[in-house]
């Protein structure tokens, strides 16, 4: 409905008032989520802080809003705004990457001097913003990002890992939204900083993978022959074995801890990540620019580096944006079977895995970390689907 209202205010909506309404709404929503902790017998030290801090950028937002509605005409953003792009940056640190996004709009806006010219990365959020069921993915992407970031002000860490014998198993309220465990701790809170735990892996687990399948499948589509059959038969070696049970293997044999959970994900997705760089590699590197950098005596490794994986960068985004998801519901999956992060840890599989033993008496405590999961997987995946439809030229 505030997504509806504000963009009935204004008749031409171009990509900075978008990206003004969705930052206004992640800030708003923080603050909401927050807010709740005020029904609870104590909050965060740090609590009014976080708060206080939240307002005044949700205020700065709208005041953005505002100057971006009045100074901003189709392509043409006026020099008024440059003062906005650089907080609307640093709000990064929130967690708040519309408005990061935002602010590089700004600038690049700025510094391109025809305004003729368009501006690719820009289109691509365009053409992302047409889908209103990826955005709603990435919304919700990137409000778990900022709540997980503001949660160290506005959240008590204690109430999520603290037994509190005088609470057990209370039914959802106002104090407590989503009820308490057998041990009287707040599954709500424990959801909230679960969800820091879970994007944290997935994503490290997925970039990982990305780096080291990217580079083997840039050397071995490059150059082929002899090396590309020795590096691919050693990763069908690999893709051979089934991710989930290669993973149980290497955190049962060197222990369940966070680190071991990432290098167990992270090894067995890097043959799928490198059959993809190399499939795009093999078919960019017989085009013309290729050869004109080997005719200017270009070096491979250069050729490699600033030519051919900045073009092949496109099915590598899409893969890993929907590989995040994926990483985050298999980090659940081993928490639950007891092989991921630690059980005291409040993790989403962890928190899963105790509600499940009370499924019939207390069916809260499995119900919402399982929406949890459900939802970032879907958001995730819808997400990816939405940038590769953006990513693809054929559909521009």
């Amino acid at each position: 409905m505030a997504i509806a209202g504000f963009t009935l205010i204004k008749k031409e909506k171009n990509i900075e008032y978008t990206l003004c309404i969705y930052a206004i709404l992640t800030s708003f929503t923080i603050m909401l989520i927050s807010a709740l902790n005020l029904f609870k017998a104590y909050v965060s030290n740090t609590f009014m802080l976080g708060m206080g801090i939240l307002l005044a950028i949700t205020i700065f937002y709208i005041f953005t809003m505002v100057m971006v509605s009045k100074f901003v005409k189709g392509k043409v953003v006026d020099k008024k705004l440059l003062p906005f792009a650089f907080p609307l940056i640093l709000s990064v640190l929130t967690g708040n990457v519309f408005a990061f996004l935002l602010g590089l709009i700004i600038i690049s806006k700025l510094r391109q001097k025809d305004e003729e010219i368009s501006i690719e990365w820009i289109d691509v959020l365009r053409r992302l913003f047409r889908n209103y069921m990826a955005v709603l993915g990435m919304f919700i992407v990137i409000l778990l990002i900022s709540l997980s970031i503001c949660s160290n002000l506005t959240f008590d860490y204690s109430i999520a890992i603290d037994n509190n014998y005088e609470t057990i198993l209370k039914s959802p309220s106002l104090e407590f939204p989503f009820g308490t465990d057998n041990y009287g701790r707040c599954v709500f809170t424990r959801i909230v900083f679960g969800a820091r735990i879970s994007l944290v892996v997935g994503t490290i687990a997925t970039v990982v993978p990305v780096i080291i399948g990217g580079i083997l499948g840039a050397i071995s589509g490059y150059y082929g022959k002899k090396l590309d059959n020795v590096i691919m038969r050693l990763l069908d070696i690999l893709y051979a074995v089934p991710g989930i049970l290669l993973a149980i293997a290497i955190v049962a044999a060197f222990g369940a801890n966070t680190i071991n959970l990432i290098l167990a994900l992270s090894i067995g997705s890097v043959p799928a990540y490198a059959r993809t760089v190399r499939a795009t590699v093999m078919s960019i590197s017989n085009n013309e620019f290729v050869e004109a950098a080997k005719a200017c005596g270009a070096k491979d490794f250069t050729i490699i580096l600033k030519h051919i994986i900045p073009n092949s960068l496109a099915p590598i985004i899409i893969r890993a944006t929907l590989g995040i998801g994926g990483a985050v519901l298999s980090t659940s999956s081993l928490s639950y079977l007891g092989l991921g992060v630690e059980p005291h840890i409040p993790e989403w599989g962890n928190i899963l895995k105790i509600g499940s033993n009370y499924l019939e008496t207390n069916p809260y405590l499995a119900i919402f970390p399982g929406l949890a999961i459900i939802l970032i997987v879907l958001s995730f995946n819808y997400f990816g689907d939405g940038l590769r439809d953006a990513l693809d030229p054929k559909l521009k």
